[in-house]
C-alpha cells in the first residue's frame, strides 16, 4: 500500500516517486533522470530513489513542500532519522543498546539518505542558480585523482566540498566468519545455486550485487576465471577455484531453469521461476539459512569478508589484495591486514627480540 499517497515504481525503465502526491516533488523525480542519464548504475539510483521516498513522506507529515526546505527542517529531518522509532521485522539490526528499543537508523543509513538529499539540492541549484541551497556547507574535503588514490601526486589532491549534513560513524573494521560458522552456514545450503553463490563470495570474493550481476558468458569454468562487473562498472577478472567451477557446471545442467534471461542465477520456483534473482531474495536465503544454524554474522557480505582475511592471513601482497577485492582505494585494503593475527603477533615478536638488546642493564 502507497503510504501518504506516494512510493516507489520503474517507470518506462527508470525510478520514480508515484502516486497521489507525486506532483509535488517532480523534481525528484527529474533528478532521479539526471542520475539515470550520467551512467548512474540501476542499483545505485534505486537506493536513491527510496531514500529520497522517505525524506518525501516525512516533507508530507511536516506539511511541507520540497521547495519551501531550509536548513532547519534538513537539520529536523537529521533528528528524525537519529531518534525514529522503527517497526519490529524480522532480520533488524538497530537496537538501542541501553533499553534494547528499536530505535533510530544505523550511521551509514543516515548518511546515505542524506547524500541523497544533499544531491538533490545541488542538482536543482545547479538547474536554478538563484536558488538558495538549504544544505550546509562543511569543511572542504580532500578530493583525489585515479592516479591520487594509487598512492602517487596525493600532494596535488585539491579540496573539494563537502556537506555538513551527516552523522559521524564509527569506523569497523570487516568481520569474516569463524572456521566452524563457515563450516555450519556453507552446510546449510542445500541447492547447487546457493552453494554456487556462496563458493564464489568466499573462494573469489565476489560481493552480492557482483554475484547477482553475472551472466553465464561471464564464467569461463575450464580455465577458472570469472569476469566481474564491479562497482561503478570497473570490470576485473578474478580466479575461480576448481570445486566452485564445478558446482557453476552441475547448477547450469541440472539446476538452472530454461530462461531466456542471461543472468547466471534464477529463481528456482514460484512466480518469478526463471527470473533473475534479486538482491531481496538472496538477503531471504541467507537470512533463512544463518538462523536455521545459528550464525548471526552469516549475512553474504561476511562470506567476503572471510576471504579477504584469508588472504591477509596467507600473506598475499596489498596490490594483489586489492586487485583480487576489486577495491577502488587502498586503505579498504589495508583493513584486512589489520586482521591478520598470525602476521602482527610475528612482526610483535620480531620487535620485542630486537628491543631485548636495546634494554639498559638494571
Amino acid at each position: 500500500m502507497a503510504e501518504l499517497g506516494l512510493t516507489v515504481e520503474k517507470c518506462e525503465g527508470r525510478w520514480a516517486l508515484v502516486g497521489t502526491a507525486a506532483e509535488g516533488f517532480a523534481v525528484v523525480n527529474d533528478y532521479l533522470g539526471y542520475l539515470a542519464d550520467r551512467a548512474y548504475s540501476e542499483l545505485t539510483v534505486r537506493s536513491y530513489a527510496f531514500d529520497l521516498l522517505s525524506f518525501a513522506r516525512w516533507l508530507l507529515q511536516e506539511g511541507v513542500g520540497v521547495h519551501d526546505v531550509t536548513t532547519e527542517l534538513l537539520l529536523r529531518f537529521l533528528t528524525h532519522c537519529r531518534t525514529a522509532r522503527l517497526p519490529q521485522r524480522p532480520g533488524d539490526n538497530v537496537f538501542s543498546i541501553r533499553d534494547g528499543r528499536n530505535t533510530g537508523y544505523a550511521p551509514t543509513t543516515i548518511n546515505r539518505r542524506l547524500a541523497a538529499v544533499s544531491g538533490l539540492f545541488g542538482y536543482r541549484s545547479m538547474r536554478d542558480p538563484t536558488v538558495p541551497n538549504p544544505v550546509p556547507r562543511g569543511r572542504e574535503a580532500r578530493v583525489a585523482s585515479k592516479a591520487e588514490r594509487g598512492g602517487l601526486l596525493g600532494h596535488l589532491a585539491r579540496p573539494g566540498p563537502r556537506s555538513a549534513l551527516r552523522v559521524r560513524e564509527p569506523r569497523r573494521l570487516p568481520r569474516g566468519l569463524q572456521p566452524e560458522e563457515t563450516r555450519a552456514l556453507l552446510g546449510s545450503f542445500r541447492t547447487i545455486r546457493d552453494r554456487s553463490i556462496a563458493g564464489l563470495m568466499l573462494l573469489s570474493g565476489l560481493r552480492s550485487g557482483e554475484v547477482l550481476s553475472l551472466r553465464v558468458s561471464d564464467l569461463d569454468i575450464p580455465r577458472g576465471w570469472v569476469h566481474v562487473s564491479g562497482k561503478g562498472n570497473k570490470e576485473r577478472r578474478v580466479p575461480m577455484d576448481p570445486e566452485v567451477g564445478a558446482l557453476v557446471q552441475s547448477y547450469l545442467l541440472v539446476e538452472r531453469p530454461e530462461s531466456e534471461a542471461r543472468e547466471l542465477f534464477l529463481v528456482a520456483k514460484g512466480p518469478h521461476r526463471g527470473g533473475p534473482l534479486t538482491a531481496a531474495g538472496l538477503r531471504t536465503i541467507f537470512r533463512y539459512h544463518r538462523e536455521r544454524v545459528g550464525v548471526q554474522a552469516g549475512h553474504p557480505h561476511a562470506l567476503r569478508h572471510t576471504f579477504g582475511t584469508a588472504l591477509a592471513e596467507a600473506g598475499v601482497d596489498l596490490a594483489v589484495l586489492q586487485a583480487l577485492m576489486g577495491h577502488d582505494h587502498i586503505d579498504s585494503s589495508v583493513a584486512y591486514i589489520h586482521l591478520a593475527p598470525p602476521h602482527l603477533r610475528a612482526a610483535y615478536d620480531a620487535a620485542r627480540s630486537r628491543q631485548r638488546a636495546w634494554r639498559l642493564p638494571t
